[in-house]
């Protein structure tokens, strides 16, 4: 079997943009006609450029070869240009052609994927759901200086109950303060108040019903950050995320020292070369790799080996569309140090009108298919009629978020 054919789909997610404003999809092709599809989570160039990135990759290194040859593509791609290092742009198209040859390989073992990598630990995988401040306004960057769940305790605390009360056992919020292209900053006593007042809100919201996952974005020195712990450590988050910027875990792992709120992060790195340097320093227990921009399943794999060894647990990242979410769920479903998934609301939406036949939700799980390969198939229709208009970004602008109440 030979991949002979790829193409490519820049897919504008409409509002209220729940998991970014478009998802990049590829699709691979082979002599044998089976069809394998991918996706890729980058956004540091434009989707034009990171289309032109993953059609480069796949002509030097995977059009005429076997899909089956999965680490002599990664290797081949990773040491290109005598690199040899991890590249988060690199690596996200890496990660796109990587998740649809193992598509491929499973339609043709007519196997899921988790079946492959190891053969199915978890019958159900729990998820959380972000809460979302409303229509037209659902990411952190979006969330201006009007009341919602990330400046108003009563609102966050509503929010979270009904989440608790759809089925999600996990929920996460950002109410952190701003985030900028110059952290890490000394978070101002205004922020450190206001989180401690709205998680306790959603503390006493949700009781024990249900985990609080308490996001930032790498804003904070360490020492910001372990003030900010100190305030949160009384509700009992099940994590405090990259609570400093991912560039130096061992800074990260002072953080990990001072507080007993477990540490997450990765949803920035790439590959098991980063993954390992958090692991050795100690920086996190808690891996959020995201497989379209991490270096796909089978790295995604090793990482999950890595923390194994560690006693570190695996939580996959999923801010983008269903394609990476499928391959999530399949490491997930073999890895038996998973946690808990990143899920966008119930997989309902765009992310399931995106699919043949949507991923499973139930009673705050997902339900891994039983179908081979990634257990999804893009709908190209619905793909084709929302092409991206590029006027605006993927996620964040270099300029700090603005702050509540200013």
């Amino acid at each position: 079997m030979k991949i002979t054919d790829l193409t490519t789909f820049v897919v504008a997610n409409p509002p209220p943009h729940t998991g970014g404003r478009y998802f990049i999809f590829v699709k691979l092709e082979t002599d044998a006609g089976v069809v394998g599809y991918g996706e890729c989570y980058a956004a540091t160039f434009g989707p034009e450029v990171m289309v032109r990135a993953i059609e480069d990759i796949a002509d030097r290194y995977l059009i005429g070869e076997d899909p089956h040859h999965i680490e002599t593509f990664w290797r081949r791609a990773y040491s290109s240009g005598f690199s040899q290092r991890p590249d988060i742009t690199l690596m996200g198209c890496v990660s796109a052609l990587e998740m649809a040859c193992w598509d491929i390989i499973g339609k043709e073992a007519d196997k899921p994927v988790y079946e492959l990598l190891g053969g199915q630990v978890h019958e159900g995988l729990r998820t959380y759901t972000y809460l979302y401040p409303g229509e037209g306004s659902v990411y952190p960057s979006d969330r201006g200086n009007e009341a919602n769940v990330y400046n108003d305790p009563d609102l966050a605390a509503a929010a979270a109950l009904a989440a608790v009360e759809e089925g999600f056992t996990a929920v996460k919020f950002d109410p952190a303060g701003p985030y900028t292209a110059f952290d890490g900053h000394q978070p101002r006593l205004a922020d450190i108040d206001l989180s401690a007042r709205m998680v306790a809100a959603v503390r006493e919201a949700v009781g024990t019903r249900a985990d609080i996952l308490f996001g930032t974005h790498g804003q904070f020195t360490a020492s910001g950050a372990i003030r900010m712990a100190r305030a949160i450590e009384p509700y009992d988050p099940l994590w405090f995320e990259e609570p400093v910027p991912p560039e130096s875990p061992e800074v990260m792992a002072q953080v990990a020292r001072a507080t007993s709120i477990p540490i997450a992060t990765g949803e920035r790195l790439a590959t098991r070369f980063e993954f390992a340097r958090v692991l050795a320093s100690g920086a996190a227990s808690i891996l959020q790799m995201d497989l379209g921009r991490s270096g796909g399943i089978l790295d995604g794999k090793k990482i999950a080996a890595m923390a194994e060894v560690h006693q570190a647990q695996i939580a996959p990242h999923c801010y983008c569309g269903p394609i990476v979410g499928a391959a999530n769920i399949q490491l997930a479903a073999c890895s038996p140090n998973f946690l808990i998934l990143e899920s966008i609301r119930k997989w309902d939406g765009f992310h399931a009108d995106l699919l043949m036949s949507p991923i499973e939700w139930e009673d705050g799980h997902v339900i891994p298919s039983g179908a081979p390969g990634l257990g999804v198939e893009l709908d190209e229709a619905v793909a084709a009629a929302h092409p991206w208009d590029p006027s605006g970004p993927l996620h964040l602008s270099p300029e700090p978020d603005p702050l509540p109440g200013v």
